[in-house]
């Protein structure tokens, strides 16, 4: 349970690294790129044993850590794309709710439990997510389109699946840090190659601000992820249960420190969401 609470910490401390970004003005693609630097490094800093980087390609997870890492960059983009089309409680609200696809892979794939109190609990849990994230703003493209929340739904909700998938198949509990390392360095190769193709448009300097901010997130990062993985790897812990409370949870932290370090404005759609939240997690937890 400890694993899952700390990648709920570090997970939220991600959204309050993006809330600076904004302030600060950071170039959020060059400070994305640098914090897969650092994750890769951490990854292979922690390794839990000695191995050769020549080996990582012979490893049976590392066309899944190809996969996530494309998807990681990719993901980034669709993400950016809903904001500015979409607005940002649409942003929020479709990459939240993805927690369905992972829950529902959960159920079917590896058999996982289903009673009448989990599946109330998770469905009082979608209904949080969704009142607490969505937020009273006018979109400016009243036209905008449903692609990009659907991109960004599926592609989350793919992450989530394929992490499972890959940390149950293929990742013994001894690679974890060699797995999240090589996960963000994949990652990191992905970015260098859009960063690439932008500078031959654009010709600009890479900035010690973007630097700086790439290290301040590649730390939590990099945690988030270990850490989800370990909760994912705990007996007893199924992926349906582990996920929800996992998506939820952040939702209530990120309000909670939204509130208290940002002074921002919830609605009482977004209180009633919270308190809800928090009645899902207990009744899934219990479940």
């Amino acid at each position: 349970m400890i694993h899952l609470l700390l990648s709920i910490l570090f997970s939220t401390g991600l959204f309050v690294i993006f809330k600076y970004f904004g302030i600060f003005k950071v170039d959020v693609l060059k400070a994305i790129f640098v914090n897969y630097i650092v994750a890769f490094t951490m990854g292979f800093a922690f390794a839990e044993n000695s191995f050769s980087i020549v080996e990582i390609p012979n490893k049976p997870w590392f066309l899944g850590a190809v996969f996530l890492g494309a998807l990681f960059v990719s993901i980034f983009f669709v993400m950016a794309m809903t904001a500015q089309r979409n607005g940002v409680s649409v942003t929020s609200v479709a990459g939240k709710m993805s927690v369905v696809i992972p829950v529902f892979f959960g159920i079917f794939l590896y058999n996982e439990s289903v009673t009448v109190l989990k599946f109330v609990g998770i469905i009082i849990a979608l209904v949080a997510v969704y009142l607490a994230s969505v937020k009273e703003e006018k979109s400016e493209n009243k036209k905008a389109g449903l692609l990009f929340p659907i991109l960004l739904f599926l592609g989350s909700g793919v992450i989530d699946t394929t992490l499972k998938y890959v940390e149950v198949m293929y990742v013994p509990e001894n690679e974890v840090s060699i797995f999240s390392g090589s996960l963000f360095g994949i990652a990191a190769f992905f970015g260098l190659i859009i960063l690439l193709i932008k500078s031959i448009k654009k010709r600009e300097p890479f900035g010690v601000k973007n630097i700086i901010a790439g290290i301040v997130l590649g730390i939590p990062n990099y945690f988030s992820i270990v850490f989800l993985i370990k909760a994912l790897q705990t007996k007893g812990f199924e992926s349906s249960t582990l996920f929800t409370i996992n998506n939820v949870g952040i939702v209530v932290v990120s309000t909670i420190v939204g509130i208290l370090l940002f002074k921002e404005q919830f609605s009482t759609k977004n209180k009633i969401g919270v308190a809800l939240a928090i009645v899902g997690i207990v009744i899934v937890a219990l479940a």
